[in-house]
């Protein structure tokens, strides 16, 4: 059984069908999105749809809560839910911290309590012959200065450690890896031309990643049963330039 935050569109949406098709139960989740969650419920064998603002800590528990009443069990859980503000680099100013607390809430913190409200469910989980296994959703920006805005690319950044963090913690029970893609096609990235740009001419793939490709990523990760600690960049390359 796998919980996939903000999974009723672009790469979660992707990463649940995907998981679905491996033979994972899958709670879905979002924010808002309601109708276009329950639909997907619908379609997809044995899942649930759970609304919850990842802002509010008590929402985060409740969701987890939610998540084990429904199904009694939690083998994965993939935090993928995250906020991204475009914010021009030199303009500090506008990188206020309101916006720094915000992101910081959604894609940091928020993945921190639901590993730790998910904790014992997932030990349960392992004690049946296999480990249990987390996947943090994060960016290549937080391996190197890039990124939507500063704010965005930290939190992401301090994501990427917390994973091999949890993974010493965790282990060998639960292991903990973590996605960093660069660019996805998605509708929010539709309207970043610039960027599409960058990967469309300077990217060894010639182009960025599709939600399936990221997808694929994280279900060989929870497929593994061995691999732990490990931040996989998905850029098509891009890092290499």
């Amino acid at each position: 059984m796998a919980l996939v935050t903000g999974s009723t569109s672009g790469i979660g949406a992707a990463i649940a069908r995907r998981l679905s098709r491996d033979g994972y139960t899958v709670a879905l989740h979002s924010r808002s999105s309601v109708d276009v969650g329950q639909a997907m419920a619908s379609e997809l064998k044995g899942a649930s749809y759970h609304q919850a603002d990842l802002g509010d800590e008590t929402a985060a528990r409740d969701l987890v809560a939610g998540v084990l009443k429904q199904h009694g069990r939690l083998d994965v859980l993939v935090n993928n839910a995250g906020l991204s503000i475009r914010i021009p680099h030199a303009d500090l100013k506008a990188a206020t911290p309101a916006l720094w607390r915000q992101m910081l809430d959604v894609n940091l913190i928020a993945p921190f309590v639901l590993t730790a409200e998910a904790e014992p469910a997932l030990r349960k989980s392992a004690a049946s012959g296999r480990p249990a296994s987390i996947v943090n959703i994060g960016t290549h920006a937080g391996a190197r200065p890039k990124g939507s805005s500063i704010p965005y690319a930290a939190s992401k950044a301090a994501l990427h450690h917390v994973t091999k963090l949890l993974a010493l913690s965790l282990g060998p029970d639960i292991r903990v890896n973590c996605v960093a893609p660069g660019l996805v096609e998605t509708p929010m990235t539709a309207n970043w031309p610039d960027m599409l740009e960058t990967w469309n001419t300077k990217s060894p793939m010639k182009r960025p990643a599709k939600p399936e490709d990221i997808a694929d990523l994280v279900a060989a990760l929870c497929a593994n049963d061995y691999v732990t600690g490990e931040i996989v960049i998905a850029d098509g390359g891009l890092n290499l330039t």
